[in-house]
């Protein structure tokens, strides 16, 4: 199959760029500054905030498959025009869409969240994500966006180098101990979200880990994985910080969990 995974050059896309292209699927994958390095993939610049770049590279790839993993945590429209931009692209090209959102579209007042769960974001990241999800859903009724939580990997996630930095005191700062997610690792992630582009699925899909973790046990979880030393971990509470957004954010993936192949591991089994 063709495959268009936007946000190629990024954590998670370049590990979806690299399975798609190991499963023998013609891939290309777009970047904003620098592309990756994931062998037989065409490397597109792409900006979605441009309706009429993102237009012209559907229409000449002609991807049966689109997967966005594009955003841009400080800036609106890539992350929410962006998305609207794709989606009108992929559906115009009669393409498969894979929209990739986050659990930071809710408050955390419920902190237990299913599929069926509306979004109630209260930073300007999780706003966007929102608006991207609705973009998506009036867009493209058939796609798939599937809200994901913290992506961890085999050492090369921003999680795992604030935790290196913190360990070794190269960076201030503390990790908290209220502030609760499910970490995925980026294998997981991706092998799901290919499962869920080849199937007849739409909707809403949570593909999250399968054990609720603060970012503190998360750094512990890495420091001993790597031979850090984990009692140089800062911590503290969120709760007596003005750092805004979310604290306890659990997303509940039971309903895709039963419709994947792919095991979502908790962090406690992948980094353990």
């Amino acid at each position: 199959m063709r495959f268009l995974i936007v946000g190629g050059s990024g954590f998670l896309g370049g590990e979806l760029a690299r399975q798609c292209s190991a499963a023998g699927h013609e891939v290309t994958a777009t970047y904003l500054t620098r592309s990756g390095d994931a062998a037989n993939v065409e490397w597109s610049p792409l900006d979605v905030r441009r309706r009429e770049d993102v237009d012209a590279l559907v229409g000449v790839f002609r991807p049966e498959v689109v997967i966005n993993a594009a955003f841009r945590q400080t800036d609106w429209a890539t992350t929410a025009i962006g998305a609207a931009n794709v989606a009108l692209a992929a559906s115009a090209a009669g393409g498969r869409l894979v929209h990739v959102s986050s659990d930071a579209v809710f408050s955390g007042a419920a902190i237990r969240y299913d599929e069926t769960c509306l979004p109630d974001p209260i930073t300007p990241y999780g706003a966007a994500k929102a608006a991207a999800e609705t973009a998506v859903a009036a867009i493209a009724p058939t796609s798939v966006t599937a809200r994901t939580s913290l992506i961890i990997g085999d050492g090369g996630s921003s999680h795992e180098a604030l935790v290196h930095s913190l360990a070794t005191g190269r960076k201030k700062g503390m990790l908290f101990t209220d502030d609760v997610r499910c970490p995925v690792h980026v294998v997981d992630l991706a092998a799901a979200l290919l499962e869920l582009a080849v199937s007849e699925y739409h909707g809403i899909h949570h593909v999250a880990g399968a054990d609720a973790v603060s970012r503190y046990e998360l750094g512990l979880l890495i420091a001993r994985r790597d031979g850090l030393d984990a009692d140089r971990l800062p911590s503290g509470r969120r709760a007596d910080t003005d750092v805004p957004g979310p604290m306890d954010v659990r997303l509940e993936c039971g309903t895709t969990q039963r419709r994947l192949r792919t095991e979502l591991r908790g962090a406690r089994r992948f980094l353990g």
